[in-house]
């Protein structure tokens, strides 16, 4: 006899996070496969026109269209929700649209968004150019004053939305904090913790309110598909959820398949990233031709005690300041050999870029002084091949800038 459920979900809170990672959410079919199934189909079948009318509905549970019901997606949905220590979650087709999703979910016209200015160049277009067009303000904060922060509430700000470590340069926000100042403005607080995952980071331990995930980066780990999601309380999981069946930002079985593949080995992976990069990093630190290293695990990291406090590791993202300007900093992304020039992170593959003419390319002078992209700057992602090589890789172009 065939046991079709993997275990009992009430027991999650008891089991450590490697064996959530490999066996949350799992719940086999009929034929007893030992990996999870992958469920191909765009649409299921009904035993009669009334079971139809309910599963439309909702009266009764079930897979209905795979536009916002699918099995495989379904456990990635619920692997990830017992990680995090969520209530639910759901799943989108990329990181943006869980954010998009999130804000279209729990906001409407007239309202105000908090936003960090330390966040993915995508984001700040995101809230600036297209939700704005819908009635949407947004104001930026500085991520680490929380006077400004408290000061920039107002009776319609709905939303507070931060990154923790930030892209690119390692802010670090105290969360609890934050979650406390934006509790008593009856707002809610989003984090996206793309950078640690729950295999380093949980936010909702901290006061945060949801989650959000580029699953494309760690959660994957190996640069194949693209998918996003949101995490938290399931009222208003369920909201954003109302949205993608009804918009259709939806993530695809295939790709939650591949994503359920990388949770197994998430934490072991996130543990090596941030072994590396914290060897990068205190190699940088101390290179004649580095003008300023940004990575939380840094002991002169301004944050590095909050980092210590609210992450288990530092993460695999790192940057720094070459001395001079962009013809510099291109000269030591174009002088490497083994790093990969992309704009995408959370590889097996180390990835390098120039975030003033890639990632934040499309944020104003202005946007990019106050967020500090500077020309000089450039974001390594560290991957998992020998650090030893990777020092050598970087040294190519550093040494030609030394004198």
């Amino acid at each position: 006899m065939v046991s079709l459920n993997q275990f009992d979900e009430e027991n999650f809170s008891e089991l450590g996070i490697d064996t959530l990672a490999v066996r949350a959410g799992q719940v086999r079919s009929a034929e007893g496969e030992h990996s999870e199934a992958l469920f191909l189909t765009s649409s299921y079948v009904f035993g009669s026109a009334q079971e139809a009318a309910d599963r439309f509905s909702g009266a009764q549970p079930g897979n209905v269209y795979s536009r916002y019901t699918n099995p495989t997606v379904r456990m990635f949905e619920e692997r990830i929700a017992a990680l995090e220590g969520a209530e639910a979650a759901v799943a989108t087709s990329s990181g943006m649209a869980a954010i998009l999703s999130t804000c279209i979910a729990l906001l409407q016209s007239g309202d105000h968004i908090l936003c960090s200015r330390s966040v993915f160049g995508t984001t700040t277009v995101l809230l600036t150019k297209f939700l704005a067009k819908f009635g949407v303000s947004t104001t930026f904060i500085n991520p680490t004053d929380y006077v400004a922060w408290e000061s920039g509430f107002t009776a319609k700000t709905k939303l507070v939305f931060v990154e923790t470590p930030s892209n690119p340069l390692s802010d670090i926000i105290d969360i609890q904090r934050l979650a406390d100042i934006t509790h008593k403005h009856n707002a809610l607080l989003v984090v996206d913790n793309c950078f640690c995952t729950p295999a380093l980071q949980r936010p909702l331990n901290f006061g945060a309110d949801l989650i959000v995930h580029s699953a494309t980066k760690y959660i994957d780990g190996q640069g194949r598909c693209l998918g996003g999601v949101v995490a938290g309380p399931k009222k208003y999981v369920d909201e954003v959820l109302g949205f993608i069946r009804s918009a259709g930002p939806s993530l695809s079985p295939f790709n939650a398949w591949i994503f359920l593949k990388g949770l197994e080995t998430l934490r072991l992976r996130m543990e090596a990233h941030s072994r590396s990069a914290l060897i990068l990093a205190e190699w940088l630190n101390t290179h004649p031709a580095i003008e300023k290293v940004f990575y939380g695990g840094l002991l002169t990291h301004p944050n590095h005690a909050l980092a210590a406090k609210q992450q288990s590791a530092f993460g695999g993202v790192l940057s720094f300041r070459v001395r001079g300007g962009r013809e510099e900093a291109w000269s030591v992304i174009d002088a490497t050999r083994i790093m990969s020039l992309t704009a995408n992170l959370g590889d097996a593959k180390t990835t390098i870029v120039h975030p003033a003419t890639t990632t934040h390319g499309r944020l104003t002078p202005e946007q990019k002084a106050e967020a500090g992209i500077t020309e000089n700057l450039i974001r390594v992602a560290v991957g998992l091949e020998d650090v030893v090589d990777l020092k050598a890789d970087l040294e190519r172009g550093l040494s030609q800038l030394k004198s």
